[in-house]
């Protein structure tokens, strides 16, 4: 028998984040999003409260928690405040989650550790003129050429 209930931790780091989503992001959230303003300090105290690196292990900077721990953060953080809760996803599962599972030492002593800690923010770009941001209409190629990539742009017309 499987059981579906939170333990103390989950529920702790749950309430962490949605006290952090009441208390500083919901004040102003609404004009951030009508200025389209980057929430700065409210990132950076994310960052400080290890809401940056929840699944990173804590020999990089990370908190070393769990899927269900990330996912119960997320979900309080997204309520309230999509912005912030969007740089906590790429942030989390897109550039630490590919450095730490695919970075060597160097570069994970060099970005993983300010990524997990919050003083550097991951990011990524995904858009064409033609596709805009559907991934699944991109025709821009990357050939390894051994040493280096080439990109190469999709032909137009």
């Amino acid at each position: 028998m499987m059981n579906f209930e939170l333990t103390e931790e989950h529920i702790a780091v749950q309430q962490a984040a949605r006290d952090f989503a009441q208390t500083e992001l919901l004040p102003g959230v609404i004009d951030r999003d009508n200025n389209q303003e980057f929430p700065y300090e409210q990132i950076k105290k994310l960052g400080e409260l290890g809401f940056l690196g929840m699944m990173v292990d804590p020999k990089y900077g990370g908190s070393g928690m769990d899927a269900i721990s990330y996912v119960l953060a997320m979900e309080e953080i997204s309520k309230v405040d999509a912005s912030a809760s969007v740089v906590m996803s790429v942030n989390n599962s897109l550039v630490c989650w590919g450095l730490e599972t695919f970075g060597n030492e160097e570069q994970k002593q060099k970005y993983l550790i300010p990524l997990a800690k919050g003083e550097m923010h991951g990011a990524f770009c995904l858009s064409e003129p033609e596709a805009g941001s559907d991934a699944t209409s991109q025709r821009t190629t990357a050939e390894d050429k051994g040493d280096h990539y080439l990109v190469m742009e999709p032909k137009t017309g």
